[in-house]
């Protein structure tokens, strides 16, 4: 493909680089396309040694070949990335000041942005607006993802990582549709049980996964309904502009089994990728309970088990429909994940187990992730390591792998 790369002025233009690298090794054409800006931060010989083509930010260079309008005419996608406040601001009012914005008014191509920004920008009305024009004319914008920010601020406005950037953009240029026609349903983050009007108990999930599930799906051709419990903030922000993906919320376990269930009726695949609560309090307080309620007696929680939601599924489950569970497990010694995830697999009913390793620094509210994929009869069905969304993508193939294979065998249904 020939791919025009826009740079725009800020820090994280130095990831750029790689995203850059990363299109190229894949065998595309790509031309960056830097702001005078975007040079402060890396320079004209990087984007020229990355990219292997000439680099200019003037629409006064190369004039003959008309080259303000000719790299837009011959784009088959366009990415923009860093995409600071300042130019989502020039691309919603179609200002084209510099090649950058002529590019993006001359092409057809699909264009794709990164938005990078601290978070007081990102949130701010003007910026809202922008982006929520910029989507309704077609551009698709790909994060900006919660963490930490230039100065040691924190929050959302972090730009994407370039295999994020990569998978969505190619995503977008050359959409896979191996999932069209399908209904699919994605349980994502952690469920809250109520302890009293103010605590709660939860777990660390920050529903990063389970949204990357639903958006790989959404890419790929089926409808989805995303049941979101609680997820960290700005994590939903792509998924509540795609326009195959519709979202609900659940607090609870129960609320959550209820909207699953419900939406469950008219679903080809079932994906339960929330971090469920196994127990819930018995009697939940009206009031705060406080110390002094208590009289330094302490206090005793009494829990009640849960419903096993996914297991309920794969037992009620129609002839067609799969149903996609995932554990996080922490092996002990003697055993690895593979031996729990058949156990699991097994003893839950379902057609195939997402598992993966977690512990106190590895598996939670981080950027990446690794799963085995286990079938209901324990057969490993594959394993994938890397960016949530990569991860993601492997286990639609390995749903696709279980499905056909269903069809083949029906007995076996």
């Amino acid at each position: 493909m020939f791919v025009v790369v826009g740079v725009s002025g800020g820090i994280a233009a130095y990831k750029a680089v790689q995203l850059v690298r990363l299109f190229v090794r894949g065998g595309h054409d790509v031309h960056v396309v830097p702001t005078d800006d975007a040079l402060r931060f890396v320079g004209i010989p990087t984007w020229e040694a990355i990219s292997r083509n000439p680099v200019t930010t003037s629409v006064h260079d190369d004039v003959a070949s008309v080259r303000h309008v000719a790299l837009g005419q011959s784009a088959d996608l366009v990415v923009v990335a860093p995409a600071t406040a300042n130019t989502l601001a020039k691309m919603a009012a179609g200002l084209a000041g510099d090649l950058l914005g002529t590019t993006l008014l001359a092409t057809t191509a699909p264009v794709v942005v990164a938005p990078a920004m601290h978070t007081e920008m990102w949130r701010h009305p003007a910026t809202t607006a922008n982006v929520r024009t910029l989507r309704e004319r077609g551009v698709h914008i790909v994060g900006p993802a919660d963490g930490e920010l230039t100065g040691g601020d924190s929050g959302p406005g972090r730009m994407s990582e370039p295999d994020d950037i990569l998978a969505a953009a190619l995503a977008v240029a050359a959409p896979r549709t191996d999932l069209a026609g399908m209904t699919v349903v994605v349980s994502a983050g952690g469920t809250r049980e109520p302890i009293d009007p103010v605590r709660f108990l939860g777990n660390r999930s920050s529903g990063r996964q389970g949204v990357a599930v639903a958006l790989a799906a959404a890419d790929r051709g089926a409808q989805v309904v995303l049941i979101a419990a609680h997820v960290d903030e700005g994590v939903l922000a792509e998924a509540s502009a795609h326009r195959r993906l519709r979202v609900q919320h659940a607090g609870t376990a129960q609320e959550l089994q209820d909207a699953v269930t419900a939406a469950a009726e008219s679903a080809d695949v079932v994906v339960m990728a929330a971090a469920v609560a196994d127990y819930r309090v018995a009697e939940v307080s009206p009031a705060k309970l406080t110390k002094e309620s208590a009289a330094g007696a302490g206090l005793t929680l009494e829990l009640v088990e849960n419903a096993d939601i996914v297991a309920g599924l794969a037992r009620d489950a129609p002839a067609g429909r799969t149903v996609v569970a995932f554990a996080a497990e922490t092996p002990q010694e003697g055993e690895t994940l593979v031996e729990r995830a058949r156990r699991k697999a097994l003893r839950k009913g379902v057609d195939l187990l997402a598992a993966n390793e977690v512990g106190w620094d590895k598996g939670f509210e981080g950027a990446e992730n690794a799963l085995v994929f286990v079938d209901g009869r324990g057969v490993v069905r594959g394993e994938s390591a890397g960016t949530k969304r990569e991860v993601a993508e492997a286990l639609w193939d390995a749903v696709i792998a279980v499905r056909r294979d269903t069809r083949a065998t029906p007995e076996k249904a």
